[in-house]
């Protein structure tokens, strides 16, 4: 039986979805992510914005954990939570590391990228100075859907 802990976890994914959603407006990966305080409070939002921008580093998850230290004033996010649709990259497990974020919640697992279990486990790592809680699979399947449509939608024929 699902605790509150897994449908607050699934809430979390669902608001993240919403905001993966509008990515591909602007060509990009539909991939969403917030940044939640101690207190359960969105302080950081982002979707993906390469293509938007022609930024490679505007990954959700970056553009959440900026905002977020915006909001506290403090590169230092200690206690609190990242949820985000994909299992992050390498760049964005490296950044969470650095901002000292508790937990990350994600949706779909990324066995090509993925650096919370899947290819690399950046975020617990035990040679690194700060650890990091994971939950990955939390509606997994609308998240991986979410980025199966995206590529059919723009892949051309023979890719």
């Amino acid at each position: 039986m699902p605790g509150a802990r897994d449908a607050a976890d699934a809430e979390l994914i669902r608001q993240a979805l919403n905001l993966a959603r509008r990515a591909p407006d602007t060509g990009d990966l539909p991939i969403g992510a917030l940044v939640l305080d101690p207190d359960g409070v969105v302080i950081g939002r982002g979707r993906n914005a390469r293509e938007a921008t022609g930024d490679p580093t505007a990954h959700a998850e970056i553009l959440a954990l900026r905002q977020a230290a915006a909001a506290r004033g403090q590169w230092n996010l200690t206690g609190c939570t990242l949820a985000v649709t994909v299992e992050p990259c390498t760049m964005c497990a490296g950044a969470v590391v650095l901002a000292r974020i508790e937990t990350v919640v994600f949706g779909c697992w990324e066995p090509k990228t993925g650096a919370a279990g899947s290819l690399w486990d950046v975020l617990r790592d035990r040679r690194l100075t700060h650890r990091v809680q994971v939950r990955g699979g939390v509606l997994e399947q609308e998240s991986a859907q979410l980025l199966r449509t995206f590529f059919a939608d723009h892949r051309q024929p023979g890719e």
